[in-house]
């Protein structure tokens, strides 16, 4: 598990999807309940790629926009 997306996780407000995940996580257990819903995991490694999907689909719009740079001319007209 990335360090970093343990730490985003752990970092997101109490009873969101990532926090949850987080907490089932470093406490080593692979059931998990929320929203009403209980899903169980085959494996913490199992566990921890849906925190990095989460964490991945989360930060997508945090991302520094891709910069095009566009060169015009005039030359050939008066």
């Amino acid at each position: 598990m990335d360090p970093t997306v343990l730490a985003w996780a752990l970092a997101q407000p109490a009873g969101t999807r990532a926090a949850v995940l987080a907490a089932a996580f470093t406490g080593g257990t692979t059931r998990v309940t929320f929203d009403g819903r209980t899903v169980e995991y085959r494996s913490l490694d199992e566990l921890g790629r849906a925190l990095s999907v989460l964490h991945a689909a989360e930060n997508t719009a945090a991302r520094r926009p891709s910069v095009t740079f566009a060169s015009f001319s005039r030359e050939g007209t008066r």
